[in-house]
């Protein structure tokens, strides 16, 4: 009675791309975790590029968000006519009565209201002094605030005297309450209200009735550091612009975007701060770049024997990329999600209103693609030196 051999077919061809992506991606994982000191120096050097980054861009977007707050919180100001030459908020050549007036009587024009904002001097109970910014703005509109009010209503602010002052500076200004009367330019004052977190580069913004905060100053009551500008409704802001700034040639108008991108432009390029905040932030990924292409290279060089054998039993230089191209993939994606765990720890846990670094939910999608790409260039470095690999090396 004859037995029958059963004789398996032959391989035929090479495996499916998918088939290939898979195969080489557990060959790459199973690699990445066999020696877990270089895997967990390559997430470092990751996490520490994630933190840095966004920790100095968090950084910059709060110092930005401290100085366009002002001209950001006034939504319903459409156009902002200012001294000339202006690029940040603050007063320069004082507007008078004519430039209030045309631009009120200019076609397509709702409403226009002045605005004084000046230094004043706070003169606190021990006999010390505080600067604020004092922000006069004219009732019924109230048009530049008080804003962010967590005590008090700015009708409060027509009490004789009545001042709304920043909560967070409270203690600074000699433990302000509600109610507590203090001297604010040789002028007693009344405190009837709180704001909170309007703290700019400059002192922190305290808030009166127009003809209170010029008697304060000390400034004619003819003359204005702003004029804000409402259109009518359905009327073309950039036209009303370019009309207001025709009939005002000696001033600068600008739409609320405009200032509020002229401000950005001026941060950016005529302080230091863009370049300080940008320096350290490519030198953060810099770091990271260095500190991963090292890792994955040192583990190519240390894995050549491995590396070796797969392409004497057929990997080709293509199979070897997928390989190292999954690795990267998963240092990128876990040491971005790492990373960016830490950044909002930190930030949640020094949140005040002097400065906490604002992270927008955009920067967490960009992080985690700008840190794949990364991984994936230090995986092309680490590739330069597979791809010259001799197969007839393990036989050596």
């Amino acid at each position: 009675m004859s037995a029958k051999v059963a004789i398996a077919e032959p391989i035929r061809g090479r495996a499916g791309a998918v088939g290939r992506w898979r195969t080489l991606g557990a060959i790459g994982i199973k690699m990445m975790f066999f020696d877990r000191l270089k895997l967990a120096g390559t997430l470092f050097g990751v996490v520490f590029a994630v933190v840095l980054g966004n920790f100095q861009m968090g950084t910059f977007l709060a110092l930005l968000s401290k100085n366009r707050m002002f001209v950001e919180a006034q939504t319903d100001v459409d156009l902002w006519v200012t001294p000339p030459g202006t690029r940040q908020f603050q007063g320069g050549k004082p507007l008078n009565d004519s430039h209030l007036n045309r631009a009120r009587a200019l076609e397509g024009v709702a409403w226009a209201e002045p605005l004084v904002l000046q230094t004043a001097q706070l003169t606190l109970p021990n006999g010390g002094r505080e600067p604020v910014s004092l922000v006069g703005t004219r009732a019924p509109r109230f048009a530049g605030g008080p804003w962010n009010v967590v005590k008090g209503e700015r009708e409060a602010l027509l009490t004789p005297g009545g001042v709304f002052f920043e909560d967070a500076e409270r203690e600074k200004f000699g433990g302000l309450n509600y109610g507590s009367v203090r001297e604010l330019g040789g002028r007693k004052v009344q405190v009837v209200g709180f704001t909170w977190g309007l703290l700019p580069f400059a002192p922190a913004y305290a808030f009166a009735e127009q003809t209170l905060a010029r008697e304060i100053v000390q400034l004619p009551a003819d003359q204005h550091t702003f004029i804000m500008v409402g259109v009518q409704p359905g009327a073309d802001p950039v036209a009303v612009r370019a009309a207001l700034q025709a009939e005002l040639p000696d001033t600068r108008v600008m739409t609320r975007a405009e200032y509020l991108h002229e401000i950005l432009v001026y941060i950016v390029t005529g302080t230091q701060i863009g370049l300080s905040f940008g320096t350290s932030t490519f030198m953060g990924l810099l770091v990271g770049l260095i500190t991963v292409a090292l890792s994955m290279f040192s583990s190519v060089v240390d894995n050549l024997r491995a590396f070796g054998t797969l392409k004497a039993i057929g990997s080709t230089t293509a199979d070897l990329a997928r390989l190292l191209l999954v690795q990267a993939l998963i240092y990128g994606l876990v040491g971005s999600l790492m990373g960016l765990g830490m950044v909002a720890a930190m930030v949640s846990g020094m949140r005040n209103p002097q400065l906490t670094p604002i992270l927008p939910m955009a920067a967490f999608g960009i992080t985690v693609v700008l840190m794949v790409g990364v991984c994936l260039a230090a995986s092309v470095l680490a590739l330069l030196r597979v791809r010259k690999l001799e197969p007839a090396m393990v036989f050596r």
